[in-house]
């Protein structure tokens, strides 16, 4: 088997079934995602939620993807066919690469890059094309206003994102995220984390996450009560089941960077707790908990507060973080906390 596995088919075959295995993880996680997102609703507002299909109501979600897959798919008279249905694809594609990068324990990772932040946010970046190629190709006034906002939206918190992420590159000398997580590793378990010398930064990292994936709040893109669904207004069966796994996907992919650049990844929170993966999930877990408690309880934002908020107050923000951990890792204070170079370059 090993001699097998040298050969160049053998090392096809490996890789074939590595990256099978991280799409098998996502999509089935998003099936649960999709079902937590809505009991989690349904416990706020004090209702039952999925409790039908399955036990526990667990198999609604994979009633309602084979329901979007027989459906008829209604193409718009007038609609650029080919870009049509290029745009869902897009969003799905783009959003599920940027797992090739995404480690789950150390060396449990498709492609360990050193240069994988970027890589995540050029794959991130990307999926502004399948909203505005939506919008455009649906041959309709609404849903083309909706991807001009949604390209607006994604572009503004992208870059408060990007500057965050900055202060965590200059804090480990390294772009590759195992090297984070390697520059987060000590004696003191949780307290070795980024989340204690980057505090202020993780608050806005979330809420940009929000906005960056279209989440409430934030989801004015898709706001049913102004431009009834945005850019996926004219898309049914599985072209919109295509944009809503991308969503998902991305949203998960958010909790992954959370869980990585801030909170140790697969790191134990406990010194004599041992490291691995099920420290990851659950970390990502956790964070898709908070996603869909903010859409439980916060109420919708209006569009000029969600680009106020992004320009005005977030930029500055990470703009001025970025100087800030930029002199505080130069002259290494508190021991240099926040300048990890030897562990994470």
């Amino acid at each position: 088997m090993a001699e097998f596995l040298s050969t160049g088919l053998g090392t096809a075959v490996l890789i074939a079934a590595q990256t099978l295995l991280v799409i098998g993880f996502v999509m089935i996680s998003m099936l649960f995602l999709v079902y937590g997102d809505r009991k989690i609703w349904a416990a706020v507002q004090m209702r039952r939620g999925p409790n039908v299909v399955g036990a526990f109501g667990l198999l609604q979600t994979v009633a309602d993807a084979l329901k979007y897959v027989v459906k008829e798919i209604v193409i718009p008279a007038g609609a650029d066919r080919p870009v049509f249905f290029l745009a869902p694809m897009l969003s799905f594609v783009l959003a599920m690469m940027a797992w090739a990068v995404i480690p789950f324990d150390d060396g449990w990772v498709l492609s360990n890059i050193n240069v994988a932040i970027l890589f995540v946010f050029a794959m991130s970046s990307l999926e502004v094309y399948g909203v505005i190629m939506g919008g455009w190709a649906s041959n309709s006034k609404y849903p083309f206003l909706g991807s001009l906002r949604s390209a607006a939206q994604m572009i503004s918190y992208e870059v408060s994102l990007g500057l965050i992420i900055i202060g965590i590159i200059i804090s480990t000398g390294s772009m590759n995220l195992s090297a984070i997580v390697a520059a987060q590793e000590g004696d003191y378990g949780l307290f070795n984390w980024y989340w204690l010398p980057h505090l202020p930064m993780v608050v806005l990292f979330f809420i940009s996450a929000l906005a960056e994936t279209n989440r409430p709040p934030f989801d004015l893109p898709e706001a049913e009560s102004e431009l009834v669904a945005g850019f996926m207004v004219e898309y049914s069966s599985t072209p919109f089941l295509l944009f809503m796994a991308g969503e998902y996907i991305a949203i998960y992919l958010m909790c992954a960077l959370m869980s990585l650049l801030f909170f140790g990844g697969w790191l134990s929170p406990f010194p004599f707790l041992p490291d691995g993966w099920w420290w990851m999930i659950i970390k990502m877990a956790f964070f898709f908990f908070l996603f869909a408690m903010v859409k439980a309880i916060v109420p919708r934002y209006r569009y000029d507060q969600l680009m106020r908020i992004g320009w005005k107050v977030f930029l500055p923000l990470s703009l001025a973080w970025v100087v800030i951990v930029a002199f505080l890792a130069k002259f290494e204070v508190f021991g240099g906390l926040w300048a990890r170079w030897t562990i994470g370059g």
